[in-house]
């Protein structure tokens, strides 16, 4: 632990104007265990006094709450202090309490005294969560003024969510302000009279942003992630509280794990989806470890959305679902009928992906480009997307209805999917036929172009069929221009087929789990289709 930011943070008695407060003092009743470890490499960072995220890191040193304010993910994960389950993985109980007292300080000075942009209330839900788990690191200071400063600022905090959680945005924010509210009726001495409150308030959230299947409306693993540790949090909350779980609580964050497995791939990192990436493996493991639930994959998924395939060590994720309606995402992509396959721990086809909640160097043209549909493994007619991205970032008018059939036998597992992107402005369906042999070696797949409307293509329409390859999967193309050899460190090769088109290899490039662009190939089968339609099969046969 570095005595210097230490030294520096606790400078010229910042925390003088906080005692003496004359408040009747306050006191846990109970505090929740995280189960989940943090960050070790982060946790380090921040004990040389450095707050890294992504691209960008903030020093800590002469940290100034008020003056980062809450816009950019960096400094709203500094002012959520969700940060201290990574201090704790780096540092002992005794100085990782002199640090985070420091700054728990700091920001008492800055935000405890007025609400402000600090209070909005995602903040002190996520705020809260991560106080009452790391009590230990925050109120082990011998200064009964600063104890009674934060203890009473929680308190506080608590009263504004009960009030104010509603108005937080529909989905993850606003479950996680009910979350933190729900946390300090639990935790804090003489809130549980407003237990039930906060029961009803956070089933409320959770009902209005969560598919019956578990999935968020965001329809984003990586905000699925988020949404099992909170849940996860609130679980031990209750439990240190020696509190029952409401059954109806339980079900929902089993039902959240489960489709954040459905999403996973064969080497524990998120398949992308959404503007996302895989993440960390690490951390995903970590979390799934330590959240104290457990649940299978799900595999059929109606709301969430990704049907999940998997036989022997062959998995493959299809996005079968319209995309999040824009109060949910404001950012969604045009990934209909897209799909992720992975042999054991290789990736095999994936999406470009996009950076996530994480700071990032990408430029916003590139963002932007990564959310179309010629970013995703799925058909592309006349480089048009599936569902259209407006000016503004938003989406219009595109993908409204997907029709989905599946079947399983002693043979293989089946999907038939179909979307209608296409109707409007090319009077076509889609749909994408998909089986995997029970055995794992082989995939099937069917791409059908069958006109439904009005509307008619007045000669003939460009298709584009892209396989994005995952980074190291190396791609050569058969002597008839029809397959191509598909080659990695980490699974045994593979054998790709296409009929009724042709096969081009392409650069593409993918979004690695820290946001950043990696170089690779894709495989395209391009063709023409006309009023009438057509159908282009293809398929993956691995060599052992």
């Amino acid at each position: 632990m570095s005595d210097d930011v230490v030294g520096r943070l606790a400078k010229g008695s910042l925390l003088s104007r906080l005692f003496g407060s004359g408040r009747a003092p306050l006191r846990l009743v109970a505090v929740p265990r995280d189960h989940v470890l943090g960050d070790r490499a982060r946790g380090d960072a921040l004990v040389a006094g450095r707050h890294v995220l992504g691209s960008e890191e903030l020093a800590l040193a002469d940290i100034d709450f008020a003056a980062i304010g809450t816009r950019d993910p960096l400094a709203r994960e500094m002012q959520s202090f969700a940060w201290l389950r990574d201090l704790a993985a780096s540092a002992s109980r005794d100085k990782g309490a002199r640090m985070a007292e420091a700054i728990a300080g700091r920001w008492l000075i800055a935000h405890g005294t007025r609400v402000d942009e600090a209070w909005a209330p995602e903040l002190w839900g996520e705020r809260i969560l991560f106080w009452t788990a790391y009590a230990p690191y925050i109120l082990s200071s011998r200064d009964a003024g600063y104890r009674s400063a934060l203890l009473n600022t929680l308190a506080r905090g608590a009263k504004h969510l009960d009030a104010g959680a509603d108005k937080a945005p529909p989905g993850l924010p606003r479950i996680t302000a009910w979350a933190g509210a729900l946390t300090a009726s639990l935790t804090l001495q003489g809130a549980q009279k407003r237990l039930s409150h906060s029961e009803s308030g956070l089933m409320r959230a959770l009902a209005a942003a969560q598919f019956e299947d578990g999935g968020l409306m965001s329809r984003s693993p990586q905000e699925q992630m988020l949404l099992v540790d909170r849940l996860g949090l609130v679980r031990a909350a209750y439990f240190a509280a020696k509190q029952t779980l409401p059954d109806a609580l339980e079900n929902a964050a089993a039902a959240a794990l489960a489709a954040l497995h459905g999403v996973t791939m064969g080497d524990n990192a998120l398949s992308s989806w959404q503007g996302g990436n895989p993440g960390d493996p690490a951390r995903l493991t970590a979390l799934v470890d330590g959240c104290g639930l457990r649940a299978r994959p799900l595999r059929q998924a109606r709301g969430w959305g990704y049907q999940r395939l998997s036989a022997l060590g062959t998995i493959i994720v299809v996005d079968a679902a319209p995309p999040p309606p824009p109060r949910m995402a404001a950012t969604g992509c045009a990934s209909t009928l897209a799909i992720e396959m992975s042999d054991g721990a290789q990736r095999l086809v994936v999406n470009c992906g996009g950076p996530g909640p994480v700071p990032t160097e990408l430029p916003p043209e590139l963002v932007e480009a990564l959310r179309t549909t010629a970013a995703h493994s799925t058909l592309v007619l006349d480089d048009t997307n599936s569902t259209a991205i407006l000016s503004d970032g938003s989406l219009g008018k595109g993908v409204a209805d997907v029709v989905i059939e599946r079947s399983e036998d002693n043979d293989c597992s089946r999907i038939e999917a179909s979307h209608d992107g296409y109707v409007k402005g090319f009077g076509l369906i889609h749909q994408r036929r998909l089986s995997l042999g029970n055995d794992g070696k082989e995939v099937r797949g069917e791409d059908r172009l069958t006109p439904k409307g009005r509307r008619k293509i007045r000669e003939a329409a460009p298709f584009a069929i892209r396989f994005h390859l995952a980074p190291g999967v190396e791609a050569t193309v058969t002597a008839d221009g029809m397959g191509a050899i598909l080659r990695s460190s980490g699974a045994p090769p593979w054998n790709f087929r296409c009929r009724g088109a042709m096969l081009q290899v392409e650069d593409s490039l993918f979004i690695d789990g820290h946001g950043r662009p990696v170089p690779t190939l894709q495989l395209v089968v391009v063709g023409e289709v006309s009023a009438i339609g057509g159908e282009i099969a293809w398929q993956f046969r691995r060599s052992s």
